[in-house]
């Protein structure tokens, strides 16, 4: 069930899904997914679907990574991306692929410590993962090409689109009990909001456990 025929499979599954950039098919085809939950879900790791990674949180369904992933991958310079929701770290690793280097906030340290492990241990070297709130961004680092958010904020989250690059993307799921996927591009001076789709994540919690 961790072969590399069965995540040929979940490529498959993705571009029928609509995916289409494959720079991004070929790098969920190669992460090895099984690796980022616990052992006794390893027979699930390549369905489409959420699992849980403890700490109530959920490592997201390949459908979602790939979709944001795709949308982070066109913008125009990758150089510096912002992930807010580190979790076990497979998205971490997707982004690690497509951009120079990668910051990553969480705030539950045991992800941190487990993520951190992890990642070194898969050969991620450009992830910088920091343990805090991560509502606030990073504005000490910033611009970013990119601001992913991993958990939905109850409204759009005003103040990181500053942090954003000229032709940067703010990639976010918004709403409580009924949430979506959004965007929001930074063109100059001017900021352009996209309705996407449906989604379901983790609420983003203020603070650090």
């Amino acid at each position: 069930m961790t072969s590399a025929r069965t995540r040929a499979r979940l490529v498959e599954r993705l571009r029928a899904q609509g995916i289409s950039n494959e720079e991004v098919l070929g790098i969920m085809g190669h992460i090895p997914r099984h690796e980022f939950i616990d052992e006794a879900l390893s027979h699930k790791a390549y369905d489409d679907t959420a699992l849980p990674i403890g700490f109530g949180q959920t490592i997201s369904q390949p459908y979602i990574v790939a979709r944001m992933s795709e949308l982070a991958a066109a913008v125009p310079e990758r150089k510096l991306a912002l992930e807010i929701g580190t979790g076990c770290g497979y998205q971490t690793m997707v982004l690690s692929k497509l951009f120079k280097t990668v910051h990553s906030i969480e705030r539950i340290g045991g992800l941190v410590r487990n993520t951190r492990e992890r990642l070194s241990r898969l050969g991620v070297h450009n992830a910088r993962l920091r343990h805090a709130d991560g509502s606030g961004g990073l504005p000490d680092l910033a611009p970013f090409n990119v601001i992913l958010i991993t958990a939905a904020a109850p409204i759009v989250p005003e103040n990181l689109i500053s942090q954003l690059a000229d032709g940067g993307r703010l990639i976010f799921p918004v709403g409580s009990q009924e949430q979506e996927l959004r965007m929001i591009e930074r063109q100059g001076d001017d900021f352009l909001e996209s309705r996407l789709e449906k989604v379901l994540f983790v609420p983003l919690l203020p603070g650090v456990a």
